[in-house]
């Protein structure tokens, strides 16, 4: 199959179907819209479809089918692109496999189509995959270079997620999640890493890996995969990171912004600056609009892979200076009546707690609430419920929704959000739960004040939350 897809997609894309199962996925909906701009006909299913892909796929006018069903196979696709949310059962996936379509998986057909000949810096780790490798696709472009990205989210300022350009560079984010229902194999071991970026490593996906040790296992096939001419670029703050760096087949550099020894350092400057320094004398001073306490390092991050990718940091500097960012990470949505909602994909307790916390530098005088929806497939499970209870320090308010579709996790497994909203009000945080969006809603349109910013904490579409209350703000008299 690996050498049909070599040999299909870029010698003969115009004419040729591709049909993505789970298409609203934010990786597979960002390389049908270039799949689609390379001259391929493309089309997709989903089920419960909701912004921002669904609005990306529109406005490139590809189909959606807000369904699986076997007719959307109707005619028959040259191939299926099938979707690692997709599991057996799915009516459509069952008639892929009756019909005996050829199918791949999103990374494979990635691999095989468009990387042969390219220098890939893929950036992994638990935290900071999508901004740090936005932030690296960003500061290529604008260096002229020309590089290609895969990024697992909407970065703002570039052409969407996934944009295959003339340059050597192909930037992507590493995930580590399973491939496919038939690849369980992390995504990122199909990315022929020459840079590999590891951000930081922590439990995570608990419907993927058991525990800590499988999960080590998998970001120890992406090390054992880079070339001895390319690099590891590796957190020293992290032992986890530092403890798979060495077990590395190539040359190791470093980065801290918490006082360790490095090959590249960091610590804060006069307002919003990083000032960062380097090898070979290199100082910069980064000035950057990006929210989070752990932003630090995906910024050292990106500047020790990029300086492998020959950027200078005059260019760098600029650069970063007017990256704009990525959808859904600490991104505004609106304001009303004086109240200011923001939204933020944030669904692990540290990406929780970094995330408040850099709301809470940057509106030190303001009372901030944070809505949370336990909805990935770790959240939804007891393996954070104690940690969850000290992610809250830096905000005012907290409105907790209880575990959406419940029965995907037995009761004894599953998070037990009113005992948390119990444990964060022992600890002096005001907190509720909440059985759907709904109630918050009407509890914060009838409690939040002008000047109130309110985060909203989810890795999927939370009821149309945002809208909702922005809406419901309005109204108030």
């Amino acid at each position: 199959m690996f050498n049909q897809i070599k040999h299909v997609v870029p010698g003969a894309l115009k004419g040729q179907r591709f049909h993505f199962l789970g298409i609203c996925g934010t990786a597979m909906a960002s390389v049908a819209v270039e799949l689609h701009r390379l001259g391929a006909e493309v089309s997709g299913s989903d089920q419960g479809v909701y912004p921002p892909m669904s609005t990306v796929l529109a406005r490139a006018g590809i189909p959606v089918a807000d369904r699986f069903d076997p007719a959307n196979l109707d005619p028959a696709p040259d191939w299926v692109v099938v979707g690692n949310a997709v599991s057996r059962g799915n009516p459509e996936l069952e008639a892929v496999l009756d019909r005996g379509l050829a199918r791949c998986s999103l990374p494979e057909l990635v691999e095989w189509a468009f990387l042969p000949g390219r220098r890939c810096l893929v950036v992994a780790g638990t935290h900071g995959k999508t901004t740090t490798s936005a932030l690296c696709a960003w500061v290529l472009e604008q260096a002229g270079t020309q590089p290609s990205w895969l990024v697992g989210g909407v970065p703002r300022g570039l052409e969407g997620g996934f944009r295959v350009g003339e340059g050597e560079w192909f930037v992507l984010e590493g995930d580590e999640y399973d491939t496919a229902f038939f690849d369980k194999r992390p995504k990122f071991v199909h990315y022929r890493p020459w840079v590999l970026v590891l951000n930081n490593l922590e439990y995570d996906h608990a419907d993927i890996y058991p525990d800590m040790d499988r999960l080590r296992r998998a970001f120890e096939q992406g090390v054992r995969i880079v070339p001895r001419s390319g690099a590891v670029v590796a957190n020293a703050d992290d032992p986890e990171v530092m403890s798979l760096a060495a077990a590395a087949p190539c040359r190791v550099v470093t980065y801290s912004a918490g006082g360790n020894p490095a090959d590249w350092t960091a610590r804060p400057g006069p307002g919003t600056t990083v000032e960062v320094e380097g090898p070979d004398g290199v100082a910069m001073r980064l000035e950057h609009s990006l929210v989070g306490s752990h932003q630090p390092w995906n910024l050292l991050a990106a500047a020790a892979s990029l300086a492998l990718a020959g950027v200078s940091p005059e260019v760098f500097c600029r650069a970063v200076s007017t990256f704009p960012g990525v959808r859904r990470r600490a991104e505004l949505r609106g304001e009303a009546q004086g109240v200011s909602v923001y939204d933020d994909f944030a669904h692990h307790p540290t990406a929780i707690r970094t995330t408040l916390e850099g709301f809470r530098d940057r509106f030190p005088d303001r009372r901030i609430w944070a809505v949370v929806e336990p909805r990935s497939n770790t959240m939804r499970r007891r393996v954070f419920q104690e940690a969850l209870v000290g992610c809250f320090h830096a905000t005012d308010r907290v409105c907790l929704r209880s575990v959406p579709d419940p029965k995907k996790v037995p009761r004894d497994e599953r998070l037990d959000v009113e005992r948390l909203a119990r444990d964060l009000r022992r600890r002096g945080v005001e907190a509720r739960w909440f059985s759907d969006a709904s109630g918050i809603v009407a509890h914060v349109a009838e409690r939040a004040e002008p000047g109130d910013v309110v985060v909203v904490l989810s890795n999927g579409g939370f009821e149309d939350i945002h809208d909702r209350l922005l809406a419901a703000l309005e109204k108030r008299s």
